[in-house]
């Protein structure tokens, strides 16, 4: 039960991470205080947004589900809030939000929810990224990030876009509001670079790399200039031209075979000739859309995700070009963004449930510029009440009850429930329902979150990085693979920089899934990956920006003691779904898949998330969220 990747798959993919000159970590902003255990009320000036250091799972995220699922350990005895409510929802990414959503939709205004979230912000992947530096809100995204049409993700994931006011109406106007430059907003025309080791320094070459990937354009000018031996120069020259099949001595039937059982990086040294040195070329593109290499894509997982070979392999070479190719062409567009990402869908979302978090917002029009009130989350007397830095450690039904008991800043807490939503990571469910069969346990267990990072570097001005010539550039044998500019569009109301002149912000995007060959499974690489990052301090990830950043712009008068003003990592360890891969995982019979078994009903409590759905894209999170509803009341 592969899952196939389309085209628009790859569009929204594409969202869909040290001594005495490093900076601190830049935990608050001016005047801001720190929401803690020592200080469990909401601070009036409390504003997530803003933090910097070390984001996404921070310190006091994780450590209690670490302590549940790893020692087995939870507290002993819990203090009864006596609260009920209509649903408990655990999880306030995209699922949990949508599913409270679709449940007050369904049981109308006088239903009471409440969504518990071990992080101290809402949202999930969705993160916003925020600085405010020379009197100019600069924003970026620490997740999640592309949205398409609603009319391109069905009925129920369309309907819950059109109701917080993202139309057809609205991506006309994200376009219209997006910089052909952005190739992060969907705008696929504009340049892709490629930054490689020169000395020292690094090169970057401009143009429009993906393009060059599938013979399209001066493709041959800019090969030459990498400083790689000639005669590998001319092998990625035959393979980017398509000048010959590197199949030619299998049947078409043994072709199939061949591409669908065979990693696309042991075609690229089998078959291409590439050495190891010049395969990582080939693999930025695939670290960050999916999280493995091209070690662990079969190969025609890596064409249908946009890696080249399509024209290499004799298929209709005289007609068509790669799938990439005529995304590039005939497709950019599809895809829109707001400035902080996914994460100004999240607020409108709230802000509809939670009115008196931003009583003045009139929408889409000014999301991304409006401050929220977290203090008015979790308020007595309303609908929707969200409860953040609230680790769930044990669901369960109590007669007609389910019994919900979570950790709030070391305290204990338990509330009821008529129904309950879980909407968070797969693999923790098992340890918060003991109770359910091993069966369900296994399916809920069998997937591996893709880990990722992605940081956000605060720069005292854009004239450096503006020298790149490109928004946007792969960067194959560095840390970060992917190195653009902070989204620029104007959506939400947001004024972007506004010349080389004005501070920026670049956006940096990692997947630290071992790329060398080392051998394992995917799931046995997405494991290694996600001990990387809770194995790395800020000060490692500190360490490599500074160091990647100043061999990328040195060159350009860049100076990273100087320049660098603050740093935001967003380090996601258990990241978007599992997708089935072709190389490791059956074809299961229909209803028999692990995500299938694993989602199941169990009484009066219900899962959502991406991992029910095996697909890392919001419309698949909003899909589930209403199916776990439609469980719970029909």
């Amino acid at each position: 039960m592969a899952i196939r990747i389309t085209r628009r798959d790859l569009l929204n993919g594409m969202a869909i991470g040290a001594g005495g000159v490093l900076l601190p970590a830049h935990g608050v902003e001016r005047g801001m205080s720190l929401y803690t255990p020592a200080s469990p009320v909401v601070p009036s000036n409390y504003y997530p947004p803003t933090l910097t250091g070390m984001r996404g799972s921070h310190v006091g995220s994780f450590e209690v589900a670490h302590a549940l699922a790893w020692q087995g350990q939870k507290p002993a005895s819990y203090k009864s809030l006596e609260e009920h409510y209509d649903l408990v929802v655990v999880g306030a990414g995209m699922s949990g939000l949508a599913a409270a959503w679709y449940y007050l939709k369904k049981a109308g205004p006088e239903a009471r929810v409440l969504v518990l979230d071990n992080h101290d912000d809402f949202g999930g992947h969705a993160k916003r990224n925020e600085f405010n530096h020379k009197g100019r809100m600069l924003l970026s995204l620490g997740g999640a990030q592309n949205l398409d049409s609603p009319s391109n993700y069905g009925d129920v994931a369309g309907s819950l876009l059109i109701d917080i006011g993202i139309d057809e109406a609205t991506i006309a106007q994200m376009a219209a509001d997006t910089p052909d430059d952005c190739v992060l907003g969907g705008k696929l025309n504009g340049d892709v670079g490629l930054t490689v080791p020169d000395g020292d320094d690094h090169l970057t070459i401009g143009g429009h790399w993906f393009k060059f990937f599938h013979g399209r354009g001066d493709y041959e000018a800019a090969v030459r200039e990498l400083p790689l031996p000639e005669d590998q120069q001319d092998k990625l020259l035959a393979f980017f031209g398509g000048e010959k099949d590197f199949l030619d001595d299998l049947s078409l039937v043994n072709k199939w075979d061949y591409v669908n059982n065979t990693s696309y990086n042991q075609f690229l040294f089998d078959r291409v000739g590439l050495s190891r040195e010049t395969i990582p070329i080939l693999n930025a593109h695939l670290l960050i859309l999916n999280g493995p290499s091209g070690w662990n894509h079969t190969v025609l997982e890596a064409i249908m995700a946009g890696s080249p070979g399509l024209r290499a392999m004799g298929w209709l070479a005289d007609f068509v070009d790669s799938v990439a190719a005529m995304l590039i062409d005939d497709l950019a567009g599809d895809i829109r963004m707001f400035p902080d990402g996914n994460a100004s869908v999240a607020r409108l979302l709230v802000q509809k449930m939670i009115p008196d978090v931003a009583p003045g917002m009139k929408g889409v029009e000014d999301v991304a510029i409006t401050r929220f009130d977290y203090g008015a989350l979790d308020l007595t007397d309303q609908a929707v009440r969200i409860r953040l830095n609230s680790t769930a450690v044990g669901v369960k039904e109590v007669g007609d009850k389910v019994q919900v008991d979570y950790v709030q800043h070391g305290k204990p807490c338990r509330v009821t429930a008529s129904r309950c939503v879980l909407a968070c990571y797969n693999n923790l469910i098992p340890h918060l329902c003991p109770e359910m069969s091993d069966a369900q346990k296994e399916g809920l267990g069998y997937g591996e979150r893709m880990p990722f990072v992605y940081a956000n570097v605060l720069l005292e001005n854009g004239e450096a990085f503006s020298e790149l010539g490109v928004s946007i550039t792969q960067c194959p044998y560095d840390p970060f693979q992917w190195v653009s500019a902070a989204p620029t569009m104007t959506t939400g109301g947001y004024e972007p920089p506004r010349g080389p002149e004005d501070p920026m912000v670049v956006f940096m995007m990692a997947s630290p899934t071992p790329a060398d060959g080392t051998k394992g499974t995917t799931r046995d690489l997405l494991r290694m990956g996600r001990h990387k990052i809770y194995a790395s301090t800020f000060d490692d990830y500190e360490q490599q920006i500074r160091e990647q950043l100043q061999r990328m712009l040195g060159r350009h008068g860049f100076d990273h003691e100087r320049d660098i003003k603050a740093i935001t990592v967003n380090r996601i360890p258990h990241g978007y779904a599992y997708w089935y891969q072709g190389l490791d995982d059956p074809e299961w019979e229909e209803g028999q898949a692990p995500h299938e078994i694993g989602r199941q009903q169990f009484g009066r409590i219900s899962i959502a998330n991406t991992d029910s759905e095996v697909t890392p894209l919001m419309n698949a999170a909003f899909d589930a969220a209403y199916r776990a509803v439609e469980e719970q009341i029909s």
